[in-house]
């Protein structure tokens, strides 16, 4: 293939990818921080409660089932858990914790963020045709990637030159932080 080919090539896929690849890539940076913004949803309502735990081996599915109803939370289960002392059952639209020991909690009461919540659905979504469209998506990346890597001329600032020497930090870079880690 001829430079000006990969260089078209690059420049199409980059057009028509470029919608996407600012979305996924905003939706990402709210992945990333979701748990110090939680920008997916935004509180309408707190309301302090104050209930009688049984023994943790009680606290099953039921009872919390049970509990979200007499506490007047009608809404889908998704899950309970206990950690740290703490007694949680999230809802799709309600979410309540409460202290073991004393029975003192809270339900919080929240509403999906227009745009942004269906934004970062896009790291989340796991229908076939999405996959798909994301393994193209990933393989338009790569080719782009591949064939910017031509596009400068012959020189110093070439990627036979420089280049290489930078794409390989940036292959190494998050490879030695993965190894920090474990």
């Amino acid at each position: 293939m001829k430079k000006k080919t990969f260089r078209n090539l690059h420049r199409d896929l980059g057009y028509f990818y470029i919608g996407l690849i600012v979305s996924f890539a905003l939706s990402g940076l709210m992945m990333n921080h979701r748990d110090m913004w939680h920008p997916e949803k935004y509180t309408t309502e707190t309301k302090a409660i104050q209930v009688q735990l049984p023994e943790e081996s009680g606290i099953n599915e039921e009872f919390a089932k049970d509990l979200a109803k007499k506490l007047g939370v009608d809404d889908k289960m998704r899950r309970q858990t206990i950690k740290e002392g703490t007694f949680k059952i999230s809802f799709e639209n309600n979410d309540v914790e409460i202290d073991m020991k004393t029975g003192k909690g809270e339900i919080v009461s929240f509403i999906k963020t227009p745009i942004i919540s269906q934004a970062m659905s896009l790291h989340k979504n796991t229908s076939n045709f999405w996959i798909y469209y994301s393994d193209i998506f990933a393989l338009s990346l790569i080719t782009i990637a591949l064939t910017g890597t031509i596009m400068v001329k012959a020189g110093k600032f070439s990627f036979k030159e420089r280049g290489w020497k930078l794409a390989l930090a940036g292959v190494l870079f998050p490879l030695i932080f993965l190894f920090l880690l474990a």
